[in-house]
């Protein structure tokens, strides 16, 4: 029975956890986006394009091709476009690019006739129209979760809803900082830290300056739950400034030493990293031995049962050194401006994980004979950082596990466990040489955005934002839209950086081509290949004026706004198949006022962050228990 008019929809399935199921099949081909109980259709199995390359799509209308989602590893049918009143231009088939002209991304209005949905369930995503009078169900009868398709505007409103953004008017290197979070898993699991001690002039130094500024920004990616992370955002900076502070002034009892040594700060880093970890993991299995109620037990330990990778930045300002200290796959990458006027983007860390040669290298070193110490890229098979915090089923005995197991109704020992641990929060660290007068700045980011981008284009994002925060700059200065050259009595953030230096073209990103991820320990950009994205094609825009949401947008789709709207319109668990949970940081060098303070930027700032002074007041306890 042919639908009324009023129930047509479009549907496309999507096929990106296996792209050869774009072969012609029946069975395959028999899939439908059933929201109401009434609303049926069912179509006979039509042919595709070949499996070897699922980027040739057969060719359909601007606005079809407007309703697909991850572009490139979706299909339709030729039903489909009957049923929404959508015919094709010809019956010939023919090629559609990946990633669509800017005309056919834009998402189409609604109109009296239905709304864009999107529906997920176990099996997949779907997307497509519903009848404008049709009620919108939170869940259908058949389990399928049913959700109204984001606007643009309301992507836009999402992507800045947890955004941040400080001035920071100490003249001492830094001069801004910029913070995002894009939740996937529901909480978010995710974390981060920012701040700022000042240090009296009687710590060592090379000059007679009255006092110095420790700067930390931390970055948290947990997994197998929020707790860990929430226990690094708490404590990983006190821990680690205690030892710094301690490192520094036993310097003061030696005459010839200016500052301690670099592999002594290294190590008060370290020691902070471990003595945390140990607190998590060990302390507290001490404490719920001691006090057996199980109550106590699962407040005690879940920091522990949890797990968290850790990226903390240290920059001393009198030096002008940058300290990175990564546990876990969090990167840290430097962006640097060239004399040629491109950037250049150097990584800080490496992404320690079962699949790096040299992590590998390590753990068969430590755990001889084991042949599962690695198991598919991943610890015993199981967890694919080589080092995090928590997760303590890979640092506790044997006979540990068995006790909480029999105790606490924990999970049996790892079968592969034989001599733990395992996993280390030990961190790697490197040091770098901060040119503030240059204009360096530094990305820190949890995975979730490495999975999307590459370091180049990280960098490259953030060098175009500056270009279009200068050029607003320098307009606005002079009351024109024309965009004269800055100079430094600019009162922009950016009006006197990069003076003479030529824009990029409109759609190149200025920076070097760097070099392929499997040579530098790092892992290429998955997400691009499962949604099929072609890198050659336009992908990024320049709207928004935090430059940490800047990243994100353009990691979540850029000009394609279908994307972008269908990956944030996915809801929780179901979001965690296509993009995991994202805190970006975006950290400018460079000198800026002198009033002492840290201020917020508004304009780059959500309205519902907490004040700024409880931030302050916060850094303030730590720099008291030094």
């Amino acid at each position: 029975m042919p639908l009324p008019p009023s129930h047509r929809f479009a549907a496309v399935r999507h096929l990106v956890r296996n792209p050869t199921l774009l072969q012609a099949s029946s069975a395959r081909n028999r899939y439908a986006l059933n929201v109401l109980r009434s609303v049926r259709f069912s179509s006979s199995a039509s042919s595709h394009g070949s499996a070897s390359s699922p980027m040739n799509l057969r060719g359909v209308s601007i606005a079809l091709l407007s309703g697909f989602v991850l572009t490139g590893t979706w299909y339709y049918r030729d039903e489909l476009a009957i049923l929404t009143g959508l015919r094709h231009p010809s019956t010939s088939a023919t090629s559609v690019p990946a990633v669509a002209s800017p005309a056919s991304t834009q998402p189409p209005d609604a109109t009296p006739e239905g709304r864009r949905i999107l529906a997920v369930d176990n099996a997949g995503i779907y997307t497509g129209t519903l009848p404008a009078s049709a009620p919108l169900s939170k869940e259908s009868a058949d389990g399928r979760k049913v959700v109204e398709m984001l606007s643009p505007e309301e992507a836009t409103k999402k992507l800045r809803r947890n955004e941040e953004s400080y001035l920071v008017n100490r003249g001492r290197g830094v001069f801004r900082y910029d913070v995002v979070q894009i939740p996937s898993n529901d909480p978010i699991e995710d974390d981060h830290c920012e701040k700022i001690i000042e240090i009296p002039g009687a710590v060592p130094a090379d000059d007679a300056s009255a006092s110095n500024d420790w700067m930390f920004w931390g970055v948290f990616d947990g997994h197998s739950g929020w707790t860990t992370s929430a226990k690094l955002r708490q404590m990983l900076i006190a821990f680690v400034a205690r030892e710094l502070h301690s490192t520094y002034k036993a310097s003061i009892e030696d005459p010839t030493q200016k500052a301690p040594p670099q592999e002594k700060i290294d190590q008060a880093i370290k020691d902070g990293f471990l003595k945390l970890d140990d607190e998590i993991v060990n302390k507290s299995v001490e404490k719920v031995f001691k006090n057996p109620q199980k109550v106590v037990a699962a407040e005690t330990l879940a920091p522990a049962l949890s797990g968290s990778c850790a990226l903390l930045a240290f920059y001393e300002s009198r030096s002008k050194m940058l300290r990175v200290a990564v546990t876990g796959d969090s990167r840290a990458v430097l962006g640097r401006m060239g004399q040629n006027g491109k950037w250049t983007a150097t990584a800080l860390s490496e992404d320690q994980t079962g699949s790096n040669k040299e992590e590998e290298k390590r753990m068969r070193a430590l755990h001889p004979g084991e042949e599962h110490v690695i198991r598919n890229g991943r610890v015993l098979g199981g967890l694919e950082p080589t080092r995090a915090f928590g997760d303590a089923f890979y640092k506790w005995a044997y006979e540990t596990q068995v006790k909480i197991r029999t105790q606490f109704f924990g999970r049996n020992p790892h079968p592969y466990l034989k001599t733990p641990p395992y996993v280390t929060a030990e961190p790697v660290i490197t040091t770098t040489q901060i040119e503030p007068e240059n204009g360096d700045f530094l990305v820190m980011a949890t995975d979730g955005l490495w999975e999307m981008l590459t370091n180049e284009e990280v960098v490259g994002l953030v060098g175009k934002w500056i270009e279009e925060q200068k050029a607003r700059t320098a307009a606005a200065a002079v009351g024109t839209t024309e965009v004269p050259v800055p100079n430094k009595s600019s009162k922009g953030w950016f009006g006197g950086l990069f003076r003479g230096k030529k824009a990029a073209a409109p759609e190149v990103l200025p920076v070097e081509n760097g070099q392929a991820e499997d040579t530098t320990g790092q892992r290429a950009p998955v997400r691009v290949k499962q949604w099929g994205v072609k890198m050659e094609d336009e992908r990024f825009v320049c709207e928004d004026k935090n430059a940490a949401t800047h990243v994100v947008r353009n990691a979540l789709g850029g000009k394609n706004t279908d994307m972008l709207c269908a990956l944030l319109t996915l809801p929780s668990p179901y979001s965690r198949r296509y993009r995991d949970d994202l805190t970006v940081e975006v950290i400018f060098f460079g000198e800026g006022d002198t009033s002492g303070n840290v201020e917020i930027n508004e304009e780059a700032t959500a309205s519902r962050q907490p004040s700024k002074e409880k931030k302050e007041k916060e850094g303030g306890e730590v720099k008291a228990k030094l």
